[in-house]
């Protein structure tokens, strides 16, 4: 019965779930066995009948899972368990059956299998996160908003601007992936402990035709299995991916709250419960989801790590844990990416308030916009910023607007016109390249 949230369905796309659930699974060994057994008749070690034989029943709709695990009960081996299945289906040819191989000569190579079409849809979101970010942008490249550091006030940007930021962080993991890629996705065929001495004579030509006939490339040295620095760096990866995510989502949660009230994530008004108890709650359940999920595919990085150390040529530790490790990194940041695309896409923005905020320190927050100004008048850039400095203090002790306490200011005053300080004082004027990075990105 379904005890994880995973296995329950609370967690997880369709499309990631059937690239590991079980009978996939079979079935990608299954594929491995058919094309070692093809690879051997090419090479004319086994008969082309016998190899077709196995082709054809190397399939879940004869070999089952229930039968499977039946053999398994009684071996306490797995993939001994499938090989007899198997050779249970070919009648006389079940003899050639994993002719020369061990077992995670089939396993690893399964893992790559999969490993290439969870990459494949894991690169797929994230080129469409990117496409959505990049028409964010540009939509939004001169809304104005207050940039903040520390928590505090700084100086205004644009949405399109911050859109612009987490889009390239996103590009960064798509060509990450895609330069992992090569070495995540490699099998072999190469004996118990490395050597192919179980595969004869024709050992490297029938390495090179199974993961032709997969599709995949082969470890260029391996020993009973392919080393973990592999799946180490796209665990990585993954995590790295899941932070980004918890980045824009703990932001998008900052900015929902109601002091700030700038950005919200879509509510359903007719039906969407916020809590049991608050009948007014709207809480930012979706990103708040986006961040616990991320602790967990960051947490899978120790045990990947872990599996990097093996006894000799090969120990058993690295097996029960990569059935909890793979699955789960792949599947969990398919979701939250799924689930932080849908949050952008419909993205409430509230740009009044957002014009209102940046109204909260009463122009204060335009402070190095004045000191710039007054440098091109010639001032000192250090006596210009401790003068503000104290101007700001002002303002704000005696809760004044800072253009009022600028223009008493007689040095102030003296150096800039009325028209100046104004310009200095918009925000608009002070956005730098801003909107010019934003369509940038949107162009990228």
């Amino acid at each position: 019965m379904p005890i994880l949230p995973i296995d329950t369905g609370r967690y997880g796309t369709p499309e990631m779930l059937k690239v590991f659930e079980e009978e996939q699974r079979v079935q990608k060994l299954l594929d491995v066995e058919a094309a070692l057994a093809w690879a051997h008749a090419e090479v004319g070690n086994i008969p082309h009948k016998d190899a077709e034989k196995i082709a054809a029943m190397a399939s879940t709709k004869y070999v089952k899972v229930e039968r499977i695990k039946a053999i398994e009960r009684e071996i306490k081996h797995d993939l001994a368990a499938l090989v007899r299945a198997l050779s249970e289906q070919c009648g006389s040819s079940g003899a050639y059956v994993h002719l020369g191989a061990t077992s995670y000569d089939i396993v690893d190579t399964a893992n790559a299998l999969q490993l290439k079409d969870a990459i494949e849809l894991i690169l797929k979101r994230l080129n469409n996160l990117k496409g959505i970010l990049q028409h964010k942008a540009y939509e939004y490249k001169e809304t104005v908003l207050m940039g903040r550091t520390h928590g505090q006030h700084a100086l205004p940007i644009t949405l399109g601007f911050k859109f612009s930021v987490w889009g390239y962080e996103i590009s960064r993991h798509i060509q990450r992936l895609n330069e992992c890629r090569p070495r995540v996705v490699a099998g072999k065929m190469s004996g118990a402990v490395g050597t192919q001495a179980g595969l004869g004579d024709y050992a490297p030509k029938i390495q090179e035709l199974v993961m032709k006939r997969l599709d995949i490339r082969a470890a260029e040295i391996s020993t009973q299995i392919v080393q973990r620095d592999r799946y180490t760096e796209l665990i990585c990866i993954l995590a790295m991916v899941a932070t980004s995510l918890e980045n824009f989502a703990t932001e998008i949660r900052e900015l929902q709250r109601p002091e700030i009230a700038e950005l919200f994530e879509s509510f359903e008004a007719e039906k969407q419960v916020g809590s049991s108890t608050m009948p007014h709650k709207r809480n930012p359940e979706i990103c708040e989801r986006i961040c616990g999920l991320a602790r967990i595919v960051r947490g899978l990085t120790i045990p990947a790590f872990e599996d990097m150390v093996t006894w000799h040529e090969r120990d058993l530790t690295q097996s029960s844990t990569e059935r909890f490790v793979l699955p789960e990194a792949c599947i969990l940041t398919d979701y939250i990416l799924y689930l932080f695309t849908n949050v952008l896409v419909n993205l409430r923005v509230d740009e009044q308030r957002m014009f209102q905020n940046i109204k909260l320190t009463q122009g204060r927050t335009m402070s190095e916009s004045v000191m710039m100004a007054l440098t091109r008048k010639g001032v000192n850039r250090q006596e210009a910023h401790e003068l503000l400095r104290k101007l700001t203090l002002k303002s704000e002790v005696e809760k004044r607007p800072f253009r009022e306490i600028l223009l008493s200011d007689r040095f102030v005053s003296s150096k800039l016109t009325e028209i100046e300080i104004d310009d200095a004082l918009n925000p608009k004027n002070y956005l730098g390249t801003a909107v010019k990075q934003a369509e940038a990105f949107s162009k990228a």
